[in-house]
C-alpha cells in the first residue's frame, strides 16, 4: 500500500512531464540486474538497484550531452536492457522477473521500502512546485534559481525508486501499469494540482487493496469454462484499469 501511494504521486508528475509510458520502460531496465543477481543466488532487489542507478544515470547523461528528451533517452538503453536481462535471467526465473512473486517480505525489507516511500513523498511535497514550474518553463525556473538539469536527475532517481519499490509484486511488466494507470485517473477526474495528486495516490492505493483481496480469496476465479488466473500483479491491474474506466464516466472535481 506504502508502494502505491510513492505511485500515485510519482506517476502524476510522470504524466505531466509526459514519462507517462516511462515506467513501463525504465522497469524493464531492471532486468539485467536481476538476471545477474538470480545467477549469482543473492536477493534479485539488489541486482534490480544497481540496474536502474546505472540506467537512472546514463539516461540523464544523454539528456544533457545529446540534447535527448526523456522518453528518447529511455528508448535508447529499453532495447538493449531488455534483451540483455532475458539472456541473463535464468529460464526457471524468468516468470517471477516478469511477473513479480519473490520471496516473502521480511522486516528489513519492509523497513527499508517505508524509508524509501517516505522519500519519495517527501521529495514530491518539497520540490512539486519546482518540478511544475521546470516543467512549463524551463528558462523561467533557471532564472528563479533552480537547477533544471539537477532536479530531472533527482526526479528520475526518484522514478527508479518508484518503480524497483513495486518489481517485487508486479515483475517488470506490469509494474509501470501502476505508475501510468492512477495518474491517468487522476488527469481524468480533476483539474487542480492538489486534486490531481490525491485523486492519483487514493486510485494507486485503492487498486492495490482490493487488487491484494481479489488475489488472496479469488486466485483463480472460474467464469464459465474459463478460469482468471487473478495473482496478485495481474489482479492489482485488472482493477485499475476498471477504475479508469469507469472514472471516465464522471465529471472532473
Amino acid at each position: 500500500m506504502l508502494t502505491a501511494l510513492g505511485a500515485g504521486l510519482v506517476g502524476s508528475f510522470a504524466l505531466m512531464k509526459r514519462m507517462s509510458l516511462a515506467g513501463d520502460v525504465v522497469s524493464h531496465i531492471a532486468l539485467p540486474g536481476l538476471g545477474v543477481a538470480m545467477l549469482l543466488k543473492v536477493n534479485p532487489l539488489v541486482g534490480a538497484a544497481i540496474a536502474l542507478l546505472l540506467g537512472t544515470v546514463l539516461i540523464w547523461q544523454l539528456q544533457n550531452r545529446a540534447t535527448m528528451t526523456t522518453d528518447v533517452a529511455i528508448g535508447v538503453i529499453f532495447t538493449a536492457a531488455l534483451a540483455i536481462g532475458t539472456v541473463l535471467t535464468p529460464s526457471e526465473d524468468l516468470i517471477e522477473a516478469l511477473f513479480g512473486g519473490f520471496e516473502g517480505l521480511t522486516l528489513l525489507w519492509f523497513v527499508i521500502g517505508l524509508l524509501a516511500v517516505t522519500a519519495i513523498v517527501l521529495f514530491v511535497l518539497a520540490f512539486r512546485y519546482q518540478l511544475i514550474l521546470s516543467l512549463f518553463s524551463p528558462e523561467l525556473a533557471a532564472a528563479t534559481g533552480v537547477n533544471v538539469s539537477r532536479l530531472n536527475l533527482y526526479f528520475l532517481l526518484v522514478f527508479s525508486l518508484t518503480v524497483l519499490l513495486g518489481l517485487r509484486f508486479l515483475g517488470a511488466l506490469l509494474v509501470g501499469a501502476l505508475i501510468i494507470i492512477p495518474a491517468a485517473i487522476g488527469r481524468q477526474l480533476t483539474h487542480t494540482l492538489t486534486a490531481f495528486l490525491l485523486t492519483s495516490s487514493i486510485a494507486s492505493v485503492l487498486s492495490v487493496i482490493l487488487g491484494f483481496s481479489i488475489s488472496r480469496f479469488y486466485p483463480h476465479l472460474i467464469i464459465g469454462h474459463v478460469t482468471l488466473n487473478l495473482t496478485l500483479g495481474p489482479a492489482i491491474i485488472a482493477v485499475a484499469t476498471v477504475l479508469f474506466l469507469l472514472s471516465l464516466l464522471r465529471k472532473k472535481i
